[in-house]
């Protein structure tokens, strides 16, 4: 079997251009998939960005051992971590609000949730059970 090549290859290699993974195999074993897969918003960013960002969480998100790991500013770290965030792509959660405030009671709540498939009727059930 062939070594794979590393990240860092390969994106000295794409030179940035945007690229679609074609084939995946599972290295312990002979499975491969084939498809047209986007890699990871992490994954597309610069490798000098993913090193940054390698480095942040590892500093646990220490602005102050940012700076001197790369021997820059407070403004340079927090210019750069939003640049980078700017370009990322941010999944909102909104909390759905409880039943009480939707003026339904817990187990109408717990029916509801039955009807739209997001609870099977045993766990419906076992709910129902606590509510009492």
């Amino acid at each position: 079997m062939a070594k794979a090549r590393d990240w860092q290859e390969l994106s000295q290699l794409t030179r940035g251009s945007p690229l679609i993974v074609e084939r995946v195999r599972l290295t312990d074993s002979d499975i491969a998939i084939e498809g047209a897969f986007e890699l990871p918003q992490l994954a597309r960013l610069a490798l000098e960005d993913q090193i940054f960002i390698a480095a942040f969480v590892k500093s646990h998100g220490s602005i102050k051992e940012m700076e001197q790991v790369f021997g820059v500013s407070y403004p340079t770290i927090k210019n750069r971590l939003n640049r980078i965030a700017s370009s990322l792509e941010f999944v909102e959660v909104v909390p759905e609000p409880s039943a009480e405030k939707r003026g339904v009671s817990a187990q109408q709540d717990v029916l509801a949730r039955l009807k739209r498939g997001e609870l099977t009727a045993a766990d419906a059930v076992k709910e129902l059970e606590a509510l009492k």
